[in-house]
This record gives structure tokens, sequence and C-alpha cells, in this order.
């Protein structure tokens, strides 16, 4: 598991997990940013498990614009990431 929590950010259908939520021994950081309008510059990392790289499958915003602030440092997921609710 990549991440666990009982508390998140919900974001545009994205679930945000918090930064202590997370298993960073999954996560490896990733050159790629890109640049939302709301938001600000979102920072990305690579999804690595048992030796599979996903990249760019994880995505934050280290310092976002202030209406993004609730989000700052929570984690995203995407590309074939599942987010389930037990």
């Amino acid at each position: 598991m990549i991440a666990e929590t009982e508390t998140f950010e919900l974001v545009e259908g994205n679930v945000y997990f918090p930064p202590e939520a997370m298993d960073r021994r999954y996560l490896r950081p990733s050159a790629t940013r890109t640049v939302c309008p709301w938001k600000g510059t979102a920072n990305y990392y690579d999804v690595v498990v048992e030796g599979e790289v996903n990249r760019d499958a994880a995505w934050y915003y280290a310092a976002p614009k202030p209406e993004a602030a609730h989000i700052a440092g929570y984690v995203a997921f995407w590309k074939g990431v599942t987010v389930e609710d037990d």
C-alpha cells in the first residue's frame, strides 16, 4: 500500500493524501513540473513498486497558490494507480 488515511482532501475529483499518509519507499522524485492556473506548480513522483516504474504517476503542490493552500504537500495519483475506500 502506497498510502493509507482516514482524512484526505478531494479536489477536482482527485483524492489528495496528507504527507504523513505516504509510504515514501514507493515514491521517486521526478523532474516533471506542470502548472495549474489556480493551484500553481505541480511536482511529480514516479511510483516504483517491485522494480516497475510508473512515471509521473503521483503529484503534489509544494507551494500552492493561496486558493489551494489546504493541499500543500498532499499527494494525488493517476496513471492506473487505484484509490480505494475500505
